[in-house]
């Protein structure tokens, strides 16, 4: 089954009430479609709990995938293989299968990480 992966930069379009992000959240939301991020996605995102309102009803229908000891490792390579130096990034794209769509605002590196990780995943970008 397809999941929706929102990046750091999908989660800061969630925050500022971006209508392709907002949209694409409601969708999976109706259509009971997982929504992912990475805990290293959050990391980037979360500064100020009490005026980020949006974002914090918004992560409560997701699913939060920890950045663990396999997952850092594997982060590590996969940024080796792609040239690519974004932590948060490779988590996403260790989330992404065949069939999922990320909602990114850096379309050039998640696709040059999905394809150093050889993952096919839909990019959308907000």
């Amino acid at each position: 089954m397809a999941v929706l992966i929102f990046d750091t930069g999908g989660l800061i379009a969630l925050e500022r009430g971006n209508r392709v992000a907002t949209a694409m959240l409601d969708a999976a939301i109706a259509d009971e479609i997982e929504v992912l991020t990475s805990s290293a996605c959050i990391a980037e995102v979360w500064r100020d709990p009490p005026r980020q309102a949006r974002l914090s009803r918004a992560l409560r229908g997701f699913l939060e995938r920890p950045l663990d000891e396999r997952q850092a490792r594997s982060c590590g390579l996969l940024l080796g293989r792609s040239d690519t130096d974004d932590i948060a990034d490779a988590a996403v794209a260790l989330l992404a299968g065949e069939q999922d769509t990320i909602l990114t605002s850096d379309p050039q590196d998640i696709k040059r990480l999905l394809a150093a990780a050889g993952t096919s995943a839909r990019v959308r970008v907000v």
